[in-house]
């Protein structure tokens, strides 16, 4: 396997996770940026040998491969401002920016590698699972790229720009909103002196029976059902929140719709 020396431009959820897992996977970390040097120090702390920045001077940086890791509405700034070696490859996260978010950086070819799973600093995350959305305008960059990443993950895909951001747009709707969802039923339950573990043994079912059978098999309830009495006692129920009430009716008459 080719190992790469790396350096990683941000702090976040996903800097967090990708800087530890690229070392155990037997690349070099030769740096870790952020605004707030503290932060950094926080991610160089779990890595074998790696420096804190607080500045986009790399100049004299041995890296080959500079990983942006930041909130999308970041990188721009970042790529316009980061100083890089000859040869250098300038990569963001996104799965929402463009690659041309990187045209006008000062690197000599730039990629996307997307890892498309959910992030959070207090969750230990096995990377073998993580499907890696790549992309890259140079043939060569890309399979090193594709080498990098493989070394995390078995999962690879090549997709474009605007097949990336259709997939991030799904992936909200499936894990973000799904989230949000379970987030008010727990607020439901609690407003109801209720103990929220009473749902969890039905979420995980559901979860798994839609992975199975696929979401429109998967489906039931009132509204697939066209229980329209048990709908308005419902949305009766939800009159102590106009906002609750309105979501449960808008999406209660989308299945109706769709089925």
């Amino acid at each position: 396997m080719e190992n790469f020396k790396i350096a990683i431009i941000g702090s976040g959820n996903v800097a967090w996770h990708l800087a530890p897992a690229l070392e155990n996977a037997g690349h070099t970390i030769t740096e870790v940026y952020s605004r707030d040097i503290y932060r950094a120090e926080k991610i160089v702390s779990q890595l074998y040998s790696s420096e804190s920045k607080d500045d986009l001077d790399f100049s004299e940086s041995e890296a080959e491969i500079y990983i942006i890791a930041v909130s999308d509405h970041a990188i721009a700034g970042i790529a316009d401002e980061i100083i890089l070696p000859e040869e250098s490859i300038l990569a963001h996260t996104s799965g929402t920016m463009p690659l041309d978010i990187l045209a006008y950086s000062s690197a000599s070819y730039t990629a996307v590698m997307y890892p498309l799973q959910s992030f959070s600093k207090s969750r230990p995350l096995d990377f073998e699972d993580v499907p890696f959305l790549l992309e890259s305008d140079d043939q060569t960059t890309l399979q090193k790229i594709k080498k990098l990443t493989k070394s995390l993950s078995p999962l690879q895909y090549i997709v474009n720009s605007k097949d990336r951001m259709a997939l991030h747009v799904a992936a909200v709707f499936a894990s973000n909103f799904t989230n949000h969802m379970i987030r008010i039923s727990e607020e439901i339950m609690q407003r109801q002196g209720l103990d929220f573990e009473m749902l969890q043994p039905l979420i995980i079912e559901q979860i798994s029976k839609t992975i199975d059978l696929g979401p429109q098999a998967a489906q039931t309830g009132p509204a697939v059902r066209g229980d329209l009495n048990t709908l308005d006692q419902h949305h009766q129920f939800l009159n102590y929140n106009e906002q609750l009430a309105e979501i449960y009716k808008r999406i209660s008459q989308d299945i109706i719709d769709v089925n």
